[in-house]
């Protein structure tokens, strides 16, 4: 993978194990709910533990936030993938709902389009390192990119259980063997961390605090990210994918073709984002382009057709996620070196916390028929969100690669 001019040569490693992880992730957040469909679970016990994997995520980040900056990056992040490999195994091997919703809370499955698991204040921390300034917003950028195009593949394998149906396969197992394809996944990711440089010796002591002089940046950040997460958590992908099932009867292979282009469209526009940050702001790119994608939502969840809510939905993920790279660059920009994993923990826990309260929400609307409700509810609190955001923060003045000024309401 191409690094942007002036990155250091082990974040081509993160790169890597980032695209794996999100392409195993593309698959899984669209089979989850067919899985637990095909033993017997029903919509509501979908949201639930799709709410569950983002309340286990949120408490080991939590935990991360508080007490990672006591140790490297590395054996922490060779930890994570261990877990990834267990989650994989115990999931294609039980069918219980609560010894599911036990793997799922202390496991790093993903429901949803984005990183919301550990490994993501880990990754962001280690790439802030890994470059400076402008360079920063292009590696993130990159970062993104992979993630959303390799999320984009592993959607099109969705498919995959369908046609080892067709070829005599039970359609059980065959759901079962590609969370197998998980922990195998999440080998592939341990080799790669394994590769990343042995933490050099420390010489100066560890700080008392994680959170120190960007203590309230960090807080405000946290609030808002955490009303976005919200909104988002009422349609992940997994829940996604079972609105396409209830409303339109979307077969596994239409839904994961849809979940590729949707992923295609978000991968490429991400390259754009770095450009645009450096004409108008990181703050600006994030709003300006967040408020159109949610009117699409909105608008695809009143569509009649097939035909109309895809398309909305694929004009929305060639904006939604334009915020992603802008708003990790930022958080890294805004606090100090030694702050790094802790500020990527801390805007990382409220938007797991958040988002694991909305799916169960989102999965008793569609038990009850109210079909367009949560698409709807997501797309006005995303606005709301975008707002609050601006007028928090449009007098930062953080350009990319500028340097960060006191910030004003």
């Amino acid at each position: 993978m191409i690094l942007p001019a002036g990155a250091a040569p082990e974040a081509r490693l993160l790169l890597m194990a980032r695209a794996l992880r999100a392409f195993v992730d593309g698959f899984i957040c669209i089979l989850l709910p067919a899985y637990l469909l095909a033993l017997g679970l029903g919509a509501w016990e979908v949201g639930v533990l799709s709410a569950v994997t983002l309340l286990g995520s949120a408490g080991l980040t939590l935990l991360l936030g508080a007490q990672g900056h006591r140790f490297h990056h590395r054996p922490l992040l060779l930890g994570g993938a261990l877990l990834m490999v267990a989650t994989g195994l115990l999931f294609a091997g039980l069918s219980g709902f609560w010894p599911l919703l036990l793997v799922a809370f202390i496991g790093t499955l993903n429901p949803s389009s984005g990183d919301v698991s550990v490994f993501l204040p880990l990754e962001h921390a280690r790439l802030a390192e890994a470059a400076q300034g402008e360079a920063r917003t292009h590696l993130f950028a990159r970062y993104t990119l992979v993630g959303s195009l390799f999320a984009a593949l592993g959607a099109l394998v969705a498919g995959l259980p369908e046609i080892l149906a067709g070829l005599g396969w039970d359609r059980l197992a065959s759901l079962r063997a590609m969370f197998l394809l998980y922990a195998l996944a999440g080998l592939g990711v341990w080799l790669f961390y394994l590769r990343l440089p042995e933490p050099a010796v420390r010489t100066a002591t560890t700080p008392s605090a994680p959170l120190a002089a960007s203590r309230g940046v960090v807080l405000r950040l946290a609030a808002l990210f955490s009303l976005d997460a919200f909104a988002g958590g009422l349609v992940l992908n997994a829940l996604l994918a079972l609105w396409l099932f209830e409303r339109f009867g979307l077969s596994l292979a239409a839904a994961g073709s849809f979940f590729f282009w949707a992923g295609l469209l978000s991968a490429f526009s991400q390259l754009a984002a770095p450009l645009v940050a450096r004409r108008i702001g990181l703050i600006n790119t994030m709003v300006f382009t967040h408020i159109p994608a949610s009117l699409f939502l909105i608008l695809a969840a009143l569509a009649d057709s097939l035909g109309w809510a895809i398309g909305l939905l694929l004009a929305r993920a060639a904006l939604s996620q334009m915020d992603v790279p802008t708003r990790s660059a930022f958080v890294m920009a805004v606090v100090t070196p030694a702050e790094r994993t802790a500020a990527a923990s801390y805007t990382a826990v409220p938007r797991s916390l958040a988002a694991a309260v909305s799916p169960s929400l989102g999965g008793a609307l569609f038990a009850a028929g109210w079909l367009a409700a949560p698409l709807v509810a997501c797309g006005l609190l995303k606005i709301a969100y975008d707002l609050l955001l601006w007028r928090s923060f449009r007098r930062h003045g953080q350009k990319e690669g500028g340097a960060p000024r006191a910030c004003t309401g």
